[in-house]
């Protein structure tokens, strides 16, 4: 193979990875590691080590520090190697679990090397030593100190660096270091830039940056505080990428001619007369913003969020009645057939002289016929649906509006795939579950952000407990006051049956205990794995007042609206995360009575987990909920799909931990675009051509 000390300037960052081969005969890991994804040289820079450490000097045994890598050296003067019974290898090949005793070659002392899952020719290494070098982590076990698994040193000059690198598709972190190790020296002069002239990179360039990160500085000048600067730059850049990709979504998605869709206050007060309430301030405000939008010539991207209730379906509904009335059709795409149906009666109610349809995953085929051939010839005006909306065969004949009900419930993909159904239709995005700053910035650069935190007049509001055990009696006895005094109630549930590995309360034992609780009363159960029909008969009979208590699943997070349930009851609600147990929440104090929520213990819990459930019960702001709950759980996947390429990568940027550095990239691209657009505007029109960002615009 060609050496890392080549001076052969034929290389670049974007030679195939397999270059490094020898000219006639490829290296069979090197084709391994390319099928993995590597497919040019620079896909390996942003393969970044697990950690990276000085190569320590030979030392007395005594100066071993604990979690800290130690290199020493010394007789053996006891081993044993037994096989590790039960544990196989490749090939069906038996292990060994080894330990070694050496004593210092500078003092009398002695340390412990321990060594798990050996195979036959490692078993076969450590027998012939006499002497040993080892490298490894020094731990404690029984005041003692000890090395686990730790590397044999063949010779005692060792490399500057402990480099380790993650494992993918079963190529061992070691022999990536090696395929790196193989790239010439001069290429890691000249690592190319995102943004060339940016400011950051007076701190620190990024070519030295991953130079510190890669170990191919002199070990002389690492430092710990180097390496923390290095990782920044490269937490920059990645926040960066992301959001030049955000911004080159936005810009390509606002230069395209949409549907001219102008609106008048006569309009406006037309349909305004529909309702059956008062609209709120923050209603006509957002209207206000989708109406521009629509008037601006080029497709909306607008995001309305707003907590449970607040009535971001109604600004929807008045959107595509403005939509239809200059003769396009609208989309309106839920997470759930329950949601969607509840979509479905409501715009059939407010606009009885619209031809609206319902297209669901359960719609039978002669019906399904029927009805896609209604939407491509224009007789449908607005469709509402699931995810059956962006199938292939569903096509409008002029789609001017797609709107997508609970957004995290969907991918970027699917979003934009819908919209692609209509010659640049624009796009109005609902949530209920609210957008904290950092994620907006991370996840949604590309939309614009509209919120509704007025709730209707005439809400009582929804008061939280959480219930233990030594108040549960009392609690039961304020769920008959309220079932005598004709109201309802949900009772929610981690589980659907009762399992042999977990504890927690499920569906049908405990409809089975409160029947037998509430006699008198009708209780009955709700769940994913019961048939449509069931389900939607039992759902029908709980808006009827049928039903007094329902005992289900999550199922019912979003999609119900029934008015008279004022009661949500959550057993074992440390599993429900603090956005799902808010949006529970939600389902009651939706008419004219209170609401009450109560979380319920069966158990003492530790005390992390009761102060996750005080914030749902100390705040009922869905904001605010949002943001702790984006604390405790951490940032999860942003984007939904993979954002850096093809390749498994390590990735050091975290938006929680990292944000004011996310701040920073978002103010220096902005900085960029507003002093030198023409430095930053062809490099949003590469990445767009690149990175393929518009294939599904």
């Amino acid at each position: 193979m060609k050496s890392s000390t080549s001076t052969i300037t034929e290389y670049s960052w974007d030679s195939p990875l397999l270059s490094l081969s020898p000219q006639k005969k490829p290296s069979p890991l090197l084709e391994k590691v390319s099928q993995a994804g590597f497919q040019k040289l620079s896909d390996l820079l942003w393969y970044l080590p697990l950690r990276i450490d000085k190569t320590p000097q030979l030392l007395p045994f005594r100066e071993a520090k604990l979690n800290s890598y130690f290199r020493g050296s010394g007789k053996i003067i006891h081993a044993e190697i037994r096989p590790a019974f039960g544990r196989r290898g490749k090939g069906n090949i038996l292990l060994y679990n080894g330990f070694v005793v050496v004593k210092d070659d500078r003092s009398q002392e002695t340390l412990s090397l321990r060594w798990f899952n050996l195979y036959p020719n490692q078993k076969k290494q450590i027998e012939s030593l006499d002497q040993i070098v080892f490298l490894g982590i020094a731990q404690e076990y029984k005041a003692q100190k000890q090395i686990i698994n730790p590397q044999i040193i063949q010779d005692k000059d060792t490399g500057p660096f402990i480099i380790e690198y993650p494992t993918i598709n079963k190529i061992s972190g070691t022999q990536i270091k090696k395929i790196l190790d193989l790239i010439p020296n001069f290429l890691w002069q000249n690592i190319p830039v995102t943004i060339p002239e940016l400011k950051y990179d007076k701190k620190m360039s990024l070519n030295e940056a991953f130079k510190i990160i890669h170990g191919k500085i002199s070990p002389e000048l690492f430092t710990e505080s180097l390496k923390s600067d290095a990782e920044n730059r490269l937490i920059y850049e990645e926040f960066l990428i992301d959001q030049l990709k955000i911004q080159t979504r936005r810009k390509f998605i606002k230069r395209k001619p949409a549907p001219l869709i102008k609106t008048t206050p006569a309009k406006f007060n037309h349909y305004s007369k529909l309702l059956p309430f008062e609209l709120t301030q923050d209603q006509i405000k957002v209207f206000k913003d989708i109406e521009n939008d629509l008037m601006s010539g080029h497709p909306m991207m607008r995001m309305i969020q707003g907590d449970v209730g607040c009535g971001k379906t109604i600004v929807a509904l008045l959107a595509s009645a403005v939509t239809t009335d200059v003769g396009l059709q609208v989309a309106l795409m839920c997470p759930t057939e329950t949601l969607a149906k509840q979509h479905f009666t409501s715009f059939k109610q407010l606009l009885p002289n619209l031809n609206i349809e319902l297209l669901l995953g359960s719609t039978k085929q002669k019906d399904k016929k029927i009805l896609l051939a209604h939407l491509k010839s224009g007789e449908i005006q607005i469709v509402i649906g699931t995810h059956s909306l962006f199938q292939e065969t569903v096509q409008f004949k002029n789609l001017g509006l797609a709107i997508i009900d609970e957004q995290h419930k969907f991918g970027v993909e699917q979003r934009l795939k819908l919209v692609s159904k209509g010659q640049g239709a624009h796009c109005l995005i609902m949530t209920a579950t609210p957008i904290p700053r950092t994620l907006s910035l991370a996840q949604y650069g590309d939309l614009d952000i509209s919120s509704i935190k007025m709730l209707p007049l005439g809400r009582k509001g929804i008061k939280t407990r959480i219930t233990e055990k030594g108040n549960y009696q009392k609690y039961i006895e304020f769920i008959r006051s309220r079932l005598i005094m004709r109201e309802q109630a949900y009772f929610v549930f981690p589980a659907i049956e009762e399992s042999e590995t977990t504890d927690i309360q499920n569906v049908k034992e405990s409809c089975r205990k409160y029947k037998e609780m509430f006699r008198g009363y009708r209780v009955e159960m709700l769940h994913g794995q019961m048939k449509t029909e069931e389900k939607e008969a039992i759902v029908e009979d709980f808006r009827a007042q049928k039903i007094h208590v329902l005992i289900s699943t999550s199922v019912i997070e979003v999609g119900i609206n029934v008015p008279n349930a004022t009661i949500m009851s959550i057993y074992n609600p440390e599993r429900f995360g603090l956005s799902s147990l808010h949006q529970l929440r939600g389902r009651v104090g939706r008419g004219e009575k209170p609401g009450f929520c109560f979380l319920v213990l069966d158990k003492e819990l530790p005390p992390e987990s009761v102060q996750r459930l005080e914030v749902v019960e100390k705040n009922i702001d869905g904001f605010v909920i949002a943001e702790e709950d984006l604390k405790f759980r951490g940032e999860g996947d942003l984007f939904g799909v993979d954002q850096s390429g093809s390749v498994t990568q390590k990735r050091l940027a975290n938006y929680l931990v990292h944000s004011a550095i996310l701040e920073e990239v978002v103010r220096d691209i902005q900085n960029l675009q507003l002093e030198s657009p023409q430095l930053i505007e062809p490099i949003l029109e590469n990445l767009a051509k690149n990175q393929k960002i518009l294939d599904t615009i």
